[in-house]
């Protein structure tokens, strides 16, 4: 029986293959001949997800052999169909996997060094870093508007998006504080209206925390990250106090009142909320920020079919240039996924992310306190929602916002962080595995 660092190992070779093939697939159908040059490509990406495996096995013996070779597999697909649409964005698209598995190996040494208590230890500096990153894209001179939402921060060349960092800082700080305040929380206190409600020493803290998040996103109109957080939220709420009713309460007051007062009041999502009701309406279709991405992102879907059209075969530009499909490379990359490699390709790759979320879970279980089950938990639902909300909406299940599918959209700080998300991952499942092996 393989020991897990060499199933690991062996698991990355999926991943080698799929940037190989992918890449060969890619130069037969532009140039119809098979080029050595995704050899090259394919033997480079295994190289560096070796090395990576390399470091796991001397750092954190004990993690989940499959979480890495999962994010890997994730990645490579990312890699192969941002190429597709865009060789200069592949390039650099790469250079953001090299900074991501950089910083990723810096995470997994700073937490075995310092161990996990170190992120209870600063929650709340930790909690403030994030809150202060999210209002830095409505600064003037620094802050960038895309599409009525103020998503980035720019320095000179480089764009970077604070609400990826803030989203591991919260749910730090959230797994922090539910573990001490727990008890205290499920065993109630005054009764209001015939409901039991903590007491507001208690509450306080994580309600302003959790609220200046909140805040923070709709100061700079990031609706697709403020469902996210509070998705997050309420899911940690639920874990943590086993209380269907904080959840419910959540969902029904909280949410769909708010939701509702920002879908009348803030321009853009009023006119997003109107091109999911009516997608194929004349005037929404032809109007400037209507219905017309969501429309031709459901033609890409539907011309895909069961087995798609095969990679680089989708009709992506126009001989002028335009894109047929707005964005391709990030907000409607499950569209020219589905569109290529049909319905098949996407189910395999949501069952992909299926797995990850699932060895998340199960980390949460294994892990040997509360802080630590929480923050795998917390984690892991961020994985989950990301991929709900931005496949939900160009699928027309939910309102279409701007959210980047995990490992596999174009986006530098999507990237980066998510590979952070993973050494945090990693870490809390490596001294769950070891506790459980000595104990």
């Amino acid at each position: 029986m393989l020991r897990p660092r060499n199933r690991e190992l062996l698991a990355l070779v999926p991943a080698g293959l799929l940037v190989t093939g992918g890449f060969a697939a890619i130069f037969i159908q532009s140039s119809k001949r098979l080029s050595d040059l995704s050899l090259t490509y394919g033997l480079a990406f295994l190289g560096l997800c070796v090395i990576t495996h390399l470091a796991i096995r001397f750092v954190l013996p004990d993690a989940d052999p499959y979480l890495f070779p999962l994010a890997a597999v994730l990645a490579s697909f990312g890699l192969v169909i941002v190429y597709r649409i865009s060789p200069t964005l592949a390039r650099q698209q790469a250079q953001w996997y090299v900074l991501g598995l950089v910083l990723f190996a810096g995470t997994i040494l700073f937490l075995r060094r310092h161990g996990l208590v170190v992120l209870e230890r600063y929650r709340y500096t930790i909690a403030t870093v994030g809150i202060a990153m999210l209002v830095l894209p409505r600064l003037p001179g620094i802050g960038e508007q895309v599409n009525g939402a103020y998503l980035n921060i720019k320095l000179g060349s480089i764009k970077f998006q604070p609400a990826e960092l803030a989203k591991l800082a919260i749910v730090i700080f959230l797994a922090s504080y539910l573990r001490d305040t727990r008890q205290i929380l499920a065993g109630g206190g005054r009764r209001i209206l015939g409901v039991e409600v903590p007491p507001m020493r208690i509450t306080g803290p994580m309600l302003l925390i959790w609220g200046a998040a909140m805040g923070m996103l709709l100061l700079t109109r990031e609706l697709g990250t403020s469902l996210m957080f509070f998705g997050v939220f309420v899911a940690l709420l639920y874990v943590a106090l086993g209380r269907v009713r904080f959840p419910v309460i959540g969902l029904l007051v909280i949410w769909w009142a708010g939701a509702y007062f920002i879908s009348q009041h803030v321009g853009h999502v009023h006119e997003r909320i109107q091109a999911w009701q009516h997608p194929f309406d004349p005037v929404l279709y032809n109007k400037v920020g209507g219905s017309y991405q969501l429309a031709q992102s459901l033609f890409a879907q539907a011309d895909g079919g069961l087995l798609g059209t095969g990679f680089n075969e989708s009709l992506l530009q126009l001989p002028n240039g335009h894109f047929i499909l707005p964005v391709p490379e990030s907000d409607f990359i499950y569209s020219v996924i589905t569109n290529e490699l049909g319905l098949a390709g996407a189910t395999g790759l949501l069952l992909c992310y299926l797995l990850f979320v699932a060895r998340g879970l199960k980390t949460a279980v294994l892990a040997p306190n509360s802080f630590a089950k929480l923050l795998a938990v917390g984690l892991s639902f961020i994985v989950a929602l990301q991929v709900f909300v931005i496949v939900g909406g160009v699928t027309r299940v939910i309102p279409l916002t701007g959210v980047t599918m995990p490992f596999v959209a174009y986006g530098g700080s999507s990237v980066v962080m998510n590979f952070v998300l993973l050494g945090l991952l990693l870490a809390v499942s490596d001294r769950a595995r070891r506790e459980m092996a000595s104990g």
